[in-house]
């Protein structure tokens, strides 16, 4: 495991990191170590435990940034399914949709993506969906939230994290 949950000072899931930001944040005086693992990190003067997770000392207001418009983000805003027929998608086969397509104008943005299979998306093609014929499950919108913070994690989560998600 490579990985250290990142909280606030009030105790809230930031996002992943790695160990080794994890220790420069801690020798820099900026997070307190929570829960470790089990194995050791060796310098020539200093052994610590690779820390699973950590706690900002100062309390980081995430509240006010826009999340970043991705594939992972619309994935997560999206439920990880087709917006046109439900399909349970991973991120290796899911595909944008511009349900305005760009070639009637339509823009790159929250408001105008969505996540489908590549099915839907070949049928659908350079065409709105009431011209193809098929039918968004729910209207997209930019979320007031950052949607990787609702991740799914393809390995099994570390132990010292559940008591924190």
């Amino acid at each position: 495991m490579n990985s250290t949950l990142l909280l606030n000072a009030s105790y809230e899931p930031i996002k992943v990191i790695s160990w080794r930001k994890a220790i420069s944040l801690f020798f820099l005086d900026k997070v307190e170590v929570v829960e470790c693992y089990s194995m050791d990190i060796r310098s020539v003067s200093v052994s610590v435990k690779m820390p699973s997770v950590v706690r900002l000392l100062r309390y980081a207001n995430i509240s006010k940034r826009k999340p970043r418009l991705s594939k992972l983000n619309l994935l997560a805003r999206d439920n990880y399914q087709c917006q046109y027929c439900s399909t349970e998608l991973d991120f290796s086969n899911a595909t944008f949709d511009h349900v305005v397509p760009r070639s009637h104008q339509g823009e790159t943005s929250w408001e105008n993506l969505v996540i489908a299979c590549g099915s839907c998306n070949r049928k659908k093609g350079g065409r709105t969906p009431k011209e193809a014929r098929m039918k968004l499950h729910k209207k997209p919108v930019a979320p007031d939230w950052l949607p990787i913070l609702h991740f799914r994690y393809e390995d099994d989560l570390p132990q010292a994290w559940l008591d924190f998600l």
